[in-house]
């Protein structure tokens, strides 16, 4: 199981986006021990303008990890990344072919 810290605050957007992100590409469980920044002067005032912000068990930061290729890179690092997972994410499903589709008058028409 992955053990990361994540500081964050209520109603941080940003932070529900960066826990999905991990949660999907992470290669295991991932544990995330929350820490609510707004309780402590000194905490706002290091992470204030920086979160989300998660920590390794080694105290290694990373910020912005809501950008898909700094998280991929910095799980990667780690060998947590689930190399199938990012393949699957970063790559748009195939439309195919429209279902439907009807031909009058020369004109394609989708049904």
């Amino acid at each position: 199981m992955i053990r990361l810290s994540l500081y964050t605050t209520q109603g941080c957007h940003l932070c529900t986006q960066l826990e999905a992100l991990v949660a999907t590409l992470a290669n295991q469980s991932v544990w995330l021990h929350h820490i609510e920044i707004i309780d402590d002067a000194e905490l706002v005032e290091r992470y204030g303008t920086r979160i989300p912000v998660l920590v390794d068990s080694q105290g290694e930061e990373l910020e912005r990890g809501f950008e898909l290729a700094r998280l991929s890179a910095w799980l990667r690092e780690r060998g947590w990344l689930n190399e199938t997972a990012l393949a699957a994410f970063a790559t748009p499903p195939d439309a195919g072919a429209p279902t439907g589709v009807h031909e009058r008058s020369g004109r394609r028409f989708l049904g």
